[in-house]
């Protein structure tokens, strides 16, 4: 998909966005160590994070690296 690769600028304000918001909510559970809601808050911000390599790689699939 082009998409990624053609909006650069845009990709990289959702990296950015996913990022710091998924690293903010990892800290604040973190910081909620033995409730529930602190491991809620440390998944949804793992999930985030995830979702920022995603974007961050989604350009690059489908292409054929040397020697693969």
């Amino acid at each position: 998909m082009n998409f990624w690769k053609e909006h650069t600028g845009l990709r990289a304000l959702f990296i950015a966005g996913f990022f710091f918001v998924g690293l903010a909510l990892v800290i604040v559970g973190w910081k909620r160590t033995g409730q529930l809601s602190g491991l809620g808050l440390m998944i949804l911000g793992v999930i985030l994070l995830l979702a920022a390599l995603m974007i961050y790689n989604k350009p690059f699939e489908g292409d054929k690296g040397p020697g693969l």
